[in-house]
């Protein structure tokens, strides 16, 4: 079943393959799924020089274009996770520097980073992405209430509820109503609550932590169609995740990690498994 609808039935298991069965599920052929538009890039985005925080162990440089979707691949530990909460203001470095579209950056909180248009979407949506006893259209709206609100402090009912509208369109967010509270959607589209959170606000660079982890195949392939939309309206994409076939299917470049420092970098054409998993696994030791 589909979306409410029969699909197919397969008699046998025999008759079953793993592709078949994701392609009945999501309605195309699977390596359709990451839909991958190729697209042009627009100049340098953000850009880290020497940065060294928590979790890295060796000074981290890359740049991101405007338009780009620059994935990051590594097993657990890498410092993949630490690397995101460094350019998002939850951590704090110790050294480096960045640059946003070309002038200093400086992140002490969270809230410098929103402020420039770099948002964080992180690894545990439950406990840091969403307010799980609030609304959808709370979520939603949370980030961009104050640029919205009379006198910096009365809500705009009017502007939030068309904006959870808007978003839960856009994103085609399944929920019986904005007011449902957002704890009882699905792992995928409360991922579209947090996406539909920073569409709400000015975005320049968006760092997303394992995107799709937990989420159905159906819900990853819109996820996907989100993020190449995203890029090709000219925001570049920072995409950190575990799942190697997820990187190489949706990424411009990748750059892989292993034990807190960046190992190596490869254009989409030249990755493949094989590569990607010898830069990703730890270095001996002499």
């Amino acid at each position: 079943f589909k979306d409410g609808r029969f699909v197919r039935t397969f008699e046998h298991m025999s008759d079953l393959s793993h592709d078949q069965l994701v392609t009945c599920m999501v309605g195309r052929d699977i390596q359709d799924i990451y839909d991958y538009r190729p697209r042009e890039h627009q100049g340098t985005a953000l850009r880290v020089k020497g940065l060294l925080g928590h979790g890295l162990q060796e000074p981290v440089s890359f740049s991101v274009d405007k338009g780009e979707i620059l994935g990051f691949f590594g097993l657990v530990g890498a410092g993949r996770t630490e690397l995101l909460r460094l350019l998002s203001g939850l951590a704090r470095s110790k050294s480096g520097e960045l640059q946003l579209e070309g002038k200093p950056l400086t992140l002490n909180s969270p809230r410098d980073a929103i402020a420039a248009g770099v948002l964080l979407c992180p690894e545990d949506r439950k406990k840091e992405g969403i307010v799980p006893l609030s609304s959808v259209a709370e979520n939603i709206n949370m980030g961009a209430r104050r640029n919205h609100a009379t006198l910096g402090c009365l809500i705009q009912g009017r502007w939030e509820s068309e904006n959870a509208d808007k978003q839960i369109r856009a994103l085609n967010i399944k929920t019986p109503s904005p007011d449902q509270q957002i704890i009882y959607l699905s792992g995928g589209n409360q991922q579209k609550v947090i996406l539909g959170r920073w569409l709400s606000m000015p975005m320049k660079v968006l760092l997303l932590d394992e995107p799709t982890r937990g989420i159905d195949i159906g819900a990853k392939a819109e996820i996907y169609q989100i993020i190449h939309k995203l890029a090709a309206s000219g925001i570049a994409v920072i995409v950190v995740s575990s799942d190697l076939m997820e990187v190489m299917g949706i990424s411009d470049r990748i750059l892989v990690m292993s034990e807190g420092a960046i190992t190596g970098e490869l254009s989409r054409d030249q990755a493949d498994e094989s590569r990607l998993l010898q830069l990703a696994l730890p270095r001996s030791r002499g």
